[in-house]
């Protein structure tokens, strides 16, 4: 089960074989926020409270693309495979 906060490795895409930190989970679309991976670039528009420009972010990756890492095992388990 993948929780945030927990450890996980990247499996396929261009961050393939990195490590991070999940941030934010949709259960919904079966996607995943990780720390430090898959980062995009956004434009925002400048607002009375921000400022506007371009903004590079983490943006959301597919479950199946992750293994957990457990610490105490020292092994990968796969997450999207039922």
């Amino acid at each position: 089960m993948i929780k945030k906060g927990k450890q996980v490795l990247i499996m396929c895409g261009k961050d393939k074989g990195k490590k991070g930190e999940v941030i934010e989970i949709l259960r919904n679309e079966n996607k995943v926020k990780v720390k430090g991976i898959n980062f995009i670039k956004k434009h925002e528009k400048t607002t009375k409270e921000k400022k506007g420009g371009i903004v590079t972010k983490e943006n959301f990756i597919h479950i199946s693309n992750l293994k957990i890492l457990e610490e105490s095992e020292k092994k990968a388990k796969n997450v999207g495979k039922k």
